[in-house]
């Protein structure tokens, strides 16, 4: 079976994506299947709801009108996503990044050597004077060579290029004696914000040594980090490595995370961000992650084996990539994740706005606890409010590899998908891979759950999880998913049941499924739902289809 290692080229992950498809398929013809078939859920529109703001509000919390902000101010629609001829593929807004990095290069008034202030990238000498000294108020490129170059943190003004000579060449680590909150790399005014700073070619090691055997190894908020963007508009981290943080590899941040509730979001937002051929491995919580923060690109990148020390040992959400709270318009493009509780965490907490409008274009997950776990916490049972923003994703071409049991959350059971909570979702070709000879314990591999609401699952082809319990499971009941879509569908050789679907579902609509198992319970169950069903195929399963009282 495929394994990654820490060393993994991200470049490769298109090819090994593809390699998971019989057949070659056309990225915009399968993008544009994508938005028709989004287009026709019909999309639920946001949740209506009062003002966050009012005069007792002001009085009573002035905390909450000073850092946050409603949800709703600055919604967009998704991005529309674009491929050149070389098959690149990018939302609609990189364009104007792109006419911003012309504007970047042409404010750079000098080019400077780290070396010739002073810096000895000898992995002793403290170079932290050198670093300040060589960026000065900006309007700057600044080389760093080959050499381990020791500081105690590295703070980054607007208009200003930090380009090293590539991953484990140039390494940038922190000084044993900085404390657990330091950031590695950050820009340098985060309540004033910053804007057109590029990070480029290097390691970036937190050197988590410096701790000892601490259990925990983050500060709290956003601090902690290999490379943190923190109210930064029009920023670029190419070919960087991120190793050990405390925290997170790369955030793209507002100021600070807030929590004052379902429907807010932080002020001092990052906007327009390319995250692109990045590395990282060892975070404590997530390898790259996003909060408050809209319009970023994360594209070719690779995350893996986390530590999950920012966290009480086996409560661990520690996440390859996660799109946070109040995240929006969040593009993800030919990336993988190995070996972490979630491979793609698309979610909120409870008292946060949930991500929205994220598109994720070709992932590999291999051994991920949950491949793809699409939730807002704390909006799921009958008793929890409705949630007012988790709203919009479209997965097109992932692939889903092994989930398995991890000691990061002792008691999280494998899921290739789990979808909570969340509207308007389209899985379009998703290629899901078990291991025959791992116990999955009768768990589902997919699981539509949680009040999910207007889901469509397409292009699903699933094999080799003899010891599931189902392929896919619909959960119903009082706080289960409603007006959910499955068609095109190939399961092979998997788990007893194909199709199962809770009770008191009212929307369940399954065409063109072809189900073969030697030793097969049930093709699909829907005893206490009336499922719309055409085109259902099962073969080697002791009852092939029972719905309602026939079989």
């Amino acid at each position: 079976m495929l394994t990654l290692d820490k060393n993994h080229n991200p470049l490769e992950n298109k090819e090994l994506i593809a390699s998971f498809f019989s057949q070659k398929q056309d990225l915009k013809q399968l993008i544009g299947e994508t938005d028709t078939l989004f287009q026709e859920l019909n999309p639920l529109p946001a949740l209506l709801h009062s003002s966050l703001f009012s005069f007792k509000s002001l009085l009573h919390s002035f905390p909450k009108v000073l850092l946050s902000t409603s949800w709703h101010k600055h919604l967009e629609d998704m991005p529309i996503v674009e491929t050149d001829e070389q098959e690149t593929i990018f939302p609609f807004w990189k364009k104007k990044l792109d006419q911003e990095f012309t504007r970047l290069q042409n404010e750079i008034t000098r080019q400077v050597n780290v070396k010739e202030f002073g810096a000895a990238g000898d992995g002793v000498t403290d170079d932290t004077e050198a670093f300040k000294k060589a960026i000065g108020h900006g309007k700057v490129k600044v080389v760093v060579p080959e050499g381990v170059f020791v500081t105690r943190g590295i703070r980054l003004p607007s208009w200003t290029m930090l380009v090293g000579s590539g991953k484990g060449t140039t390494v940038i680590k922190l000084h044993d004696r900085a404390p657990r909150s330091r950031q590695l790399v950050t820009n340098s005014g985060r309540w004033r914000g910053n804007h057109h700073v590029l990070v480029q070619g290097m390691s970036l090691d937190w050197n988590i040594e410096r701790l000892g055997p601490k259990k925990r190894t983050a500060a709290g908020n956003n601090q902690s980090s290999c490379l943190t963007f923190a109210h930064v508009i029009y920023g670029w981290v190419k070919d960087v490595e991120g190793i050990n943080p405390g925290l997170h590899c790369f955030d793209v941040s507002s100021a600070v995370y807030t929590y004052f509730g379902d429907g807010t979001r932080a002020r001092r937002s990052s906007r327009y961000i390319w995250l692109d051929q990045l590395n990282g491995y060892g975070f404590g919580d997530d390898g790259i992650t996003t909060h408050h923060s809209d319009n970023i690109l994360i594209s070719n990148c690779h995350m893996c084996d986390p530590s999950g020390r920012a966290h009480k040992e086996g409560f661990s959400n520690s996440n390859g990539i996660e799109v946070d709270d109040g995240s929006r318009n969040v593009t993800l493009v030919n990336n993988s994740t190995t070996r972490c509780f979630g491979g793609v965490e698309i979610k909120a907490h409870h008292n946060s706005a949930a991500a929205s409008n994220t598109q994720i274009i070709g992932h590999l997950s291999i051994h991920d606890n949950r491949s793809y776990n699409f939730r807002h916490i704390g909006h799921h049972i009958e008793t929890d409010t409705e949630s007012m923003t988790a709203y919009n994703i479209k997965a097109t071409k992932i692939v889903a590899v092994a989930p398995i049991r991890t000691p990061l959350y002792k008691d999280s059971t494998p899921r290739a998908l789990v979808i909570s909570a969340y509207r308007n979702v389209v899985i379009n070709q998703f290629v899901v891979v078990g291991d025959p000879h791992y116990d999955y314990r009768g768990e589902p591999v997919i699981a539509v759950q949680y009040r999910s609401r207007n889901i469509m699952l397409n292009g699903l082809n699933i094999k080799d999880f003899k010891t599931a319990g189902e392929d896919v499971k619909v959960f119903g009941g009082g706080h289960g998913s409603d007006a959910v879509e499955i068609r095109n569908v190939t399961i092979q050789d998997s788990a007893p049941t194909a199709l199962h679907i809770g009770p008191g579902i009212q929307q369940i609509k399954i065409s063109n499924v072809q189900a073969v198992c030697e030793k097969g319970r049930e093709g699909l169950v829907a005893r206490q739902s009336e499922p719309k069903i055409s085109e259902f195929h099962a073969l080697g399963y002791k009852t092939p289809i029972a719905v309602g009282n026939q079989t």
